[in-house]
C-alpha cells in the first residue's frame, strides 16, 4: 500500500513538472519579440542609417515619433538625415522633415530627399496619393524636375480639388517624362478632365 502511494506521489510530481515545462516553452514560442528585435524575414542592414530607420518605422507615426526622435536620434550623416526627414514626413510633420532637410548641405540635399522619396514611393504606388501627397509635394519643392514626385503630387492635388497647382505638376510631368505607359496616360486623363481639349 505504502508503495503504491510513493508511486501516486512521484507521478504527480512528474506530471506537475511536465505542465510547468509545456506552458513555459508555449510561452517562449508565442511570446512578443524584445523591443529592438526585427521579425523573422527581415534581414539587419549594415547601413547603420538603415538600421536605424528599420528600428524606428513603426514609430515615424503623428503620437510616437517625437519621443522616439528624441531619445533614439538619426545618425549624424547625410543618408541619416534623409531617414529621418522621412519618419518626420510620414508621422505627417512636414515642417520638421523640411527643417531636417534644410541643415543637409545644398549641394548633397538632393540625395537626402531622394531618400525621402524612396520611403514615401511605395505608399503612393499602393494608390494612396491623398496620404503620399503631401510629401512628394515637399520632394518637388526641393527637386523640381523629379518627374515621379511630380505626378504623385498631381494625383494627390487633384484628388483634394487643388485643380490649379495639379494641372501645373500633372503638365510638368508630362515635360520630363515621355513613355507611353500608364502614368503618362493617367496624367494625360486627369488633365483633360482640367482642360476638355487638352493635348500633350
Amino acid at each position: 500500500m505504502q508503495r503504491l502511494v510513493r508511486f501516486a506521489s512521484w507521478s504527480y510530481v512528474a506530471a506537475c513538472a511536465l505542465g510547468v515545462a509545456f506552458v513555459w516553452q508555449y510561452q517562449s514560442r508565442n511570446a512578443a519579440p524584445p523591443p529592438g528585435t526585427r521579425p523573422f524575414g527581415v534581414r539587419a542592414s549594415t547601413n547603420p542609417a538603415v538600421a536605424w530607420f528599420q528600428t524606428m518605422k513603426p514609430y515615424c507615426n503623428g503620437v510616437e515619433v517625437e519621443v522616439h526622435l528624441r531619445y533614439t536620434p538619426a545618425p549624424k550623416t547625410l543618408e541619416g538625415s534623409g531617414y529621418e526627414a522621412a519618419c518626420w514626413a510620414l508621422a505627417g510633420k512636414i515642417d520638421r522633415a523640411r527643417v531636417v532637410l534644410d541643415a543637409v548641405p545644398e549641394s548633397h540635399r538632393y540625395q537626402a530627399v531622394g531618400i525621402v522619396f524612396n520611403v514615401a514611393h511605395p505608399v503612393a504606388d499602393a494608390g494612396d496619393d491623398r496620404a503620399a501627397g503631401p510629401i512628394m509635394e515637399m520632394v518637388v519643392d526641393y527637386w523640381p524636375n523629379h518627374y515621379m514626385a511630380l505626378y504623385h503630387a498631381g494625383m494627390s492635388e487633384y484628388a483634394l480639388e487643388q485643380m490649379d497647382v495639379a494641372r501645373t505638376h500633372l503638365k510638368s510631368f508630362l515635360q520630363y517624362y515621355a513613355q507611353e505607359d500608364g502614368w503618362r496616360r493617367n496624367a494625360i486623363d486627369v488633365l483633360q478632365r482640367l482642360e476638355p481639349g487638352f493635348r500633350p
